[in-house]
């Protein structure tokens, strides 16, 4: 081999070597990145609105979203399914090992209130959900998703029932904000006092969000899987 052979060699040798350890940066880089949510360091603001994310006892974390009426009961058939699944034969576990979140915002949001509520203003709830009694066709007088039907989406599996499992409920505010609008004006009624009527009557396990969209980026930010219904 001539001299100039051998410099060459010696020449791809190092380029080979710098390629290799480029490449072991890079796939260093990609790691670092997934083990801390895409981006190296990372690091999410902490706000107080959403510390008790942070607070639910439970090794694994579920945050169940939910915008339409449907996917409202979707929801909670899903909560039930994932208590099921947890104290199953494959994990022999119990529902306490679940922290689980379900959200109501947008149009699921009425779930997240009372019997009193939808006997006071279910009409008005279905005219905007479009979500009538499945046995009769028209608006329903009570929460759909806390009896004991098979005909509504959630199968019976009811709110009461998921709430015994350890089940916490987000309540979007802003969409409260605009279902105690509509009501104060079909019944010339105070939209404040309407409003605080609502919150009041909140289903048990429940918390009033600033809003659903917001919750539900943030419980991904306290390490919350996602799962939407509807």
């Amino acid at each position: 081999m001539n001299d100039h052979d051998t410099e060459l060699k010696a020449r791809r040798s190092v380029l080979t070597g710098v390629g290799a350890a480029a490449a072991g940066l890079a796939l260093a880089s990609q790691n670092a990145g997934a083990q801390t949510g895409g981006s190296a360091g990372f690091q999410p603001a902490r706000d107080s609105a959403d510390a008790w994310m942070g607070q639910l006892s439970g090794t694994h974390r579920v945050f169940i979203d939910s915008a339409t009426a449907r996917g409202g009961a979707e929801a909670v058939l899903y909560a039930n399914n994932l208590f099921s699944a947890q104290e199953g034969p494959d994990y022999n576990g119990e529902p306490a090992d679940l922290a689980m979140v379900v959200c109501f915002r947008h149009l699921s949001t009425p779930f997240g209130y009372n019997d009193a509520m939808w006997a006071k203003y279910g009409e008005i709830f279905n005219s905007i959900m479009n979500f009538p009694d499945p046995a009769t066709g028209e608006a329903p007088t009570a929460n759909m998703l806390n009896q004991d039907r098979a005909d509504v989406p959630n199968f019976g599996f009811t709110i009461d029932l998921v709430t015994g499992k350890g089940t916490n409920f987000a309540i979007c505010r802003a969409a409260t904000n605009f279902f105690s609008n509509v009501i104060a004006g079909a019944t010339n009624g105070s939209q404040p006092e309407i409003f605080d009527e609502l919150v009041a009557n909140a289903i048990p396990s429940s918390r009033f969000v600033s809003a659903g969209v917001m919750a539900l980026t943030r419980a991904q930010e306290y390490g919350y899987s996602l799962l939407y219904a509807g």
